[in-house]
């Protein structure tokens, strides 16, 4: 199985750039994307073949996310239940019978860390719900996570220290999920890969020069690590100011 995770920063505006063609180029069997901003139907999205589930933002043009998927799942569920993190469209689980998998678009920390309180109790209670799904059945996490985790996950550690998506807080949770019976698929297969980036700011060139972050990630209940077969960051696909990553899995 084939998995994509995309950030497109605006599904309408990527479709202007590209989307189409990349969809078509990494031929997958879900695709699973995040910062939509938008609302179903806002747009024509014509896959055919590919069921689509959307969780959209109360406030249109902000977050959302969506999965396009060839195999239609058992059941969906929009939002972890929780209603103060159901508002922004951040969570879509697909039941597939034997494993779930969870669209994420996390919450940032924005600037002046003025969000960080959130994402610390959005954090508990994300990873609350996904212990709780991965006791019934595994789980297949992936989206935008909005943390690099270790220094080797972005390029300058040392002057983000205390930026979002690199904070102690946000990392440590990160490190939490991980210790509660997960595995970050990349890192599992290339646990010293330098300069392997997601994310790029749209400024000082940072794409070209590949001043980048990883932090749209794939993360699978520890008894799926041995499944995993390959893990791809497709950097050269644009669009968005994050690119596509790839899971292939046998299941």
């Amino acid at each position: 199985m084939r998995i994509i995770t995309w950030n497109v920063n605006g599904l309408r505006a990527c479709l202007g750039k590209g989307f189409m063609e990349a969809v078509s180029l990494l031929d997958a069997d879900v695709f699973c994307l995040q910062e939509t901003k938008m609302q179903e139907g806002q747009a024509e999205v014509d896959l055919p073949g590919f069921a689509q589930y959307w969780n959209s933002a109360q406030k249109k043009g902000y977050s959302g996310t969506a999965v396009f998927t060839r195999r239609v799942p058992h059941a969906v569920q929009l939002g972890l239940g929780i209603e103060a993190h159901d508002q922004e469209g951040r969570v879509l689980t697909l039941d597939y019978g034997d494993f779930y998998l969870v669209n994420v678009y996390t919450p940032n920390a924005q600037r002046e860390l003025t969000r960080l309180s959130y994402r610390m109790q959005w954090e508990d209670d994300f990873r609350a719900y996904l212990v709780g799904l991965d006791e019934k059945k595994p789980v297949i996490l992936c989206g935008d996570l909005n943390v690099a985790h270790r220094e080797i996950d972005l390029k300058n550690p040392k002057a983000n220290k205390r930026n979002a998506g690199f904070t102690m807080e946000e990392r440590d949770k990160m490190t939490a999920l991980l210790a509660s019976g997960f595995c970050d698929a990349f890192r599992w297969l290339y646990p010293d890969k330098q300069d392997a980036y997601t994310w790029w700011s749209y400024m000082g060139q940072a794409r070209a020069k590949n001043v980048g972050w990883r932090i749209d990630c794939f993360v699978v209940s520890e008894r799926l690590k041995d499944k995993i077969q390959e893990v791809q960051i497709f950097d050269g696909i644009f669009g968005s100011d994050h690119c596509p990553v790839a899971l292939t899995i046998a299941l």
